[in-house]
């Protein structure tokens, strides 16, 4: 059974909207996973990446970053790969188990509302300003309208 973020990802691609906006579903469940103390993580770019790369295993068509570490790009990769031709095997209890276990030491902090805050700053600051201008200039084109 499709988990809520897969469901909300194929509406949001059955309406047209970028693998992005798809993508973001899976990040916003994953930051209620956190908050729920189902787990935790060590950032709030750790809890980013964990939901990206569940979009990209569930077949969110979101390329691997231009930019960044060698090994990200390359696992990046693999979970497109394993989204393109879907699930083989099942996973492996003992690391799913470790993974789990691991991430339940973590701080529940990294997804409240000042660290993400502080990080959506710090990402803003990394882009230039006619970048920031243009993405809130198709933010304001795009928007959903109230009837």
């Amino acid at each position: 059974m499709p988990e809520e973020a897969e469901e909300r990802a194929q509406e949001d691609k059955r309406e047209g909207k970028s693998p992005s906006t798809q993508a973001g579903e899976f990040v916003r469940e994953e930051m209620e996973h956190i908050r729920e103390g189902e787990h935790g993580a060590r950032s709030p770019e750790q809890a980013v990446a964990i939901g990206l790369s569940k979009a990209r295993r569930a077949g969110v068509e979101l390329p691997p970053p231009k930019k960044g570490k060698k090994r990200t790009k390359r696992q990046a990769e693999r979970d497109v790969a394993k989204g393109l031709t879907g699930p083989h095997k099942k996973p492996s209890r003992a690391r799913s188990r470790a993974t789990k276990g691991a991430l339940k030491r973590e701080s529940r902090r990294t997804a409240s509302k000042k660290a993400l805050s502080r990080r959506a700053k710090q990402a803003a600051r990394q882009r230039s300003a006619r970048s920031r201008s243009a993405a809130a200039k198709k933010a304001a084109r795009t928007r959903k309208r109230r009837r």
